[in-house]
């Protein structure tokens, strides 16, 4: 399949500027989460406590190291939404409709992204490619290759940083920003979808995600297909109750290799697809699962 070309700079402007933020996402304010706001009046009430009782500061500086250790703990776990709104299954319509989402993460491959395009085109299936911005602008073909067939990108950072739990509000913004106008500009279509790596953030992600208009996505499931070379017990985590509205998480960039040295993704791929078949659920892109 001959790749499409790219498109040219004035549509990537047009295509960003016509970005439409996802469902309850308000790109123009950012509405903090409860447990945010709740973290902000402790804040504020310690530090006013300790001002009127200063024999108090023990008690109150326990009460802000208990807050900071709990946003801490909500920020190592990738399925929480106590930091902000965070996709774990589709929305209920999409899930009444008995669809669920392959998502794809750490791409766009040379190797082994091309080889998952074949397999999702031998089954007729779309997915979502989570790409990483500086790989998207290495191995572009790949990118439009994946748009042409129909299927769905999202901003997975620019550099995929294993510090990015750990930045500011500053860097955040460049490594999100960076990102999109890069996969825009590669692809012609702003993300709506952002994943963070490894599914690891921080409480200053959720505003910046916001004002971007992306709505963080993590997973119901995940095969751990970057650590795992057994593609079985790789396809039995990914299977083991799945329903429709379910988001599952494979690799098309780093990759674990099987004992025969293939790409395990390669190997576990057809066989979810199957075994989604035959539950009668059917897969689709992020984006779909928004109408």
């Amino acid at each position: 399949m001959s790749p499409a070309p790219p498109p040219a700079p004035d549509e990537h402007r047009i295509a960003a500027d016509r970005h439409e933020p996802p469902a309850g996402l308000d790109a123009r304010h950012w509405r903090p989460a409860p447990l945010l706001r709740a973290s902000a009046l402790l804040h504020g009430g310690a530090l006013l406590l300790t001002a009127l009782r200063p024999h108090w500061w023990p008690w109150t500086l326990g009460a802000v190291i208990a807050n900071q250790l709990q946003l801490t703990a909500l920020g190592l776990w990738p399925r929480s939404s106590g930091l902000g709104s965070n996709w774990t299954r589709l929305p209920a319509a999409a899930a009444a409709r008995g669809e669920v989402a392959i998502t794809l993460d750490d791409g766009p491959d040379p190797e082994v992204t091309p080889r998952v395009l074949a397999i999702l085109a031998e089954h007729r299936v779309r997915a979502t490619f989570f790409c990483i911005g500086e790989r998207a602008l290495r191995h572009a073909a790949c990118v439009r290759e994946c748009v042409q067939a129909g299927h769905e990108i999202g901003n997975h950072s620019h550099r995929h940083e294993h510090s990015f739990s750990l930045l500011g509000p500053t860097r955040l913004r460049r490594e999100i920003a960076h990102a999109q106008q890069a996969l825009a500009q590669v692809s012609g279509t702003a993300p709506r979808f952002f994943r963070a790596p490894a599914g690891l953030r921080n409480p200053l992600l959720d505003p910046v995600l916001q004002r971007q208009g992306l709505q963080l996505t993590s997973w119901t499931r995940r095969g751990f297909d970057t650590v795992s070379s057994d593609a079985a017990r790789v396809l039995a985590r990914l299977c083991r109750n799945l329903r429709a509205g379910d988001i599952l998480l494979l690799h098309d960039g780093h990759a674990a290799r099987s004992p025969g040295g293939t790409p395990v993704v390669l190997e576990v791929l057809p066989r979810l697809i199957e075994a989604i078949a035959q539950r009668s659920l059917r897969p689709v892109t992020l984006r779909e699962a928004l109408q």
